[in-house]
C-alpha cells in the first residue's frame, strides 16, 4: 500500500531512472512532433508510390488525395475510397504503415495516460489509502535515524501498514516501501503534505529530517495541524533541544547525548552500557514499556505491580521515581514505566 504510487520501485522496474528535467509542455511538444514526423514520412512515401493507389471516385490521385489517404490510414484502417492496388503498395501498407499506425496510437494513449488518466487513478487510490489511515505512525525522514526507528517499530510488532514514511527524496522510499510501509514523496514542512498523510488522525509523529532546523519546522507545522499529537523529534545539536520543545515536540532525542550516556555508563561498569542498550532495543532480553495504570493497581504502590519492574510514574507533567513518596500510591490516569521481559508481545500492552 502506498500513498504516492507515481513512483515505481526500482527493484520492480529494473531501470535506472532520473527525474526528467523536461517540462510537461516540452514533453507534449516532443510527442506531437514525433507524430507529425511519422505522418510526414508516410505522406512522402505514399506520394512517391502513388501509382500503386487507386481512387474509386475519379481514378485520379492528387496530392490532396495522398494527404487524405495518409491521415486516414495512419489514424484508422481507411474507408475504402482510396485503396492500394499494386503488390508493392499493399506490402508497404502492411509492413510499414500498420506498425506506424499502432505506434501513433500508443503515443496518443501514453500521452493521455500521463497527462490525465494516471493523475485521476492515483488521486482515487490515494483517497482510498487516506480513508484507511487511522491511529497510524508518521515518520518524516527516512535517513539513518528514521529507518532505524521503522525497523524497531516493526521488530516490536507494529503492522507496516500502520506506518507512513514521508521523505522529499524517492531513493530512500524504495527501502521503506519494500518493508510494506505506506510512502509519500513530499516536503513535510508544508501543511498539504501532512494533511495528505492524515496527521489529524495519527497516533504519533516521528521527525528525523536530518537537519535540526528542518525538523523543528516540521514540528511547528505538525503542531498547529494536530495540537494533541505526540511528536518525537531527533536533534543533533544540544542547543536545539529547547527550541524543539518550544516548537511543540513532546519527546526530544539527541543521538549524540545518548551515545555519550552509553559511553559514560561503560566507565562505571563493563555491563551497564549493555543493559542500557538492551532496554532501548526490542531484541534484548529486557525492554522498557509504558502503559496506563490498571484499575486493580490504583491505590497500591508502584513496587507492587505484577507485570514488570516499575521504575517511574508520570502523573500529568510530573515524573515520579520509584523511590519517591508519590510512587507509593498509584492514582487514576497515571502512566507507568516498567521493565519487562524482552519476549513479551501482548498481554499487558494489549489490555492497556
Amino acid at each position: 500500500m502506498r500513498i504516492n504510487p507515481a513512483r515505481l520501485p526500482l527493484a520492480q522496474t529494473g531501470f535506472l531512472r532520473r527525474r526528467s528535467s523536461m517540462p510537461i509542455w516540452a514533453d507534449l511538444a516532443w510527442r506531437v512532433a514525433l507524430v507529425f514526423s511519422l505522418i510526414a514520412l508516410v505522406l512522402a512515401l505514399h506520394w512517391f508510390g502513388r501509382e500503386g493507389l487507386k481512387d474509386n471516385l475519379d481514378n485520379q490521385i492528387s496530392f490532396v488525395d495522398v494527404l487524405y489517404f495518409t491521415t486516414v490510414t495512419v489514424t484508422t484502417v481507411g474507408y475504402g475510397d482510396i485503396v492500394p492496388v499494386s503488390p508493392e503498395a499493399r506490402l508497404f501498407e502492411a509492413l510499414l504503415v500498420t506498425p506506424i499506425r499502432l505506434f501513433v496510437w500508443l503515443i496518443f494513449l501514453g500521452t493521455a495516460y500521463n497527462l490525465f488518466f494516471r493523475n485521476i487513478f492515483y488521486r482515487w487510490r490515494m483517497a482510498r489509502i487516506q480513508a484507511d489511515l487511522h491511529n497510524h505512525i508518521i515518520v518524516t525522514g527516512f535517513g539513518t535515524s528514521g529507518s532505524e526507528a521503522v525497523q524497531e517499530l516493526l521488530a516490536r510488532g507494529v503492522d507496516p501498514r500502520e506506518i507512513v514514511v514521508v521523505d522529499p527524496q524517492e531513493k530512500p522510499l524504495v527501502a521503506a516501501e519494500d518493508l510494506g510501509c505506506n510512502v509519500m514523496c513530499g516536503d513535510s514542512t508544508r501543511d498539504k503534505t501532512l494533511k495528505d498523510v492524515a496527521i489529524d488522525r495519527a497516533r504519533t509523529l516521528i521527525v528525523s529530517a536530518g537537519r535540526d532546523d528542518t525538523s523543528i519546522l516540521i514540528t511547528l507545522t505538525a503542531r498547529h495541524l494536530a495540537p494533541r499529537l505526540p511528536i518525537s523529534i531527533v536533534v543533533r545539536n544540544e542547543d536545539n533541544e529547547l527550541p524543539a520543545r518550544q516548537a511543540g515536540a513532546t519527546t526530544v532525542i539527541n543521538p549524540v547525548s545518548f551515545a555519550g550516556l552509553l559511553l559514560a555508563g561503560s566507565t562505571s561498569g563493563p555491563h551497564i552500557a549493555d543493559y542500557m542498550a538492551d532496554l532501548a532495543a526490542s531484541g534484548g532480553p529486557v525492554k522498557l514499556q509504558e502503559r496506563p495504570v490498571q484499575a486493580e493497581e490504583i491505590g497500591g504502590p508502584l513496587s507492587a505491580i505484577s507485570t514488570g519492574l516499575g521504575v517511574r510514574v508520570y502523573r500529568g507533567d510530573q515524573a515520579i521515581g520509584s523511590w519517591e513518596a508519590g510512587a507509593q500510591r498509584l492514582e487514576p490516569g497515571d502512566l507507568i514505566i516498567e521493565i519487562v521481559q524482552g519476549d513479551m508481545r501482548g498481554g499487558v500492552r494489549d489490555s492497556a
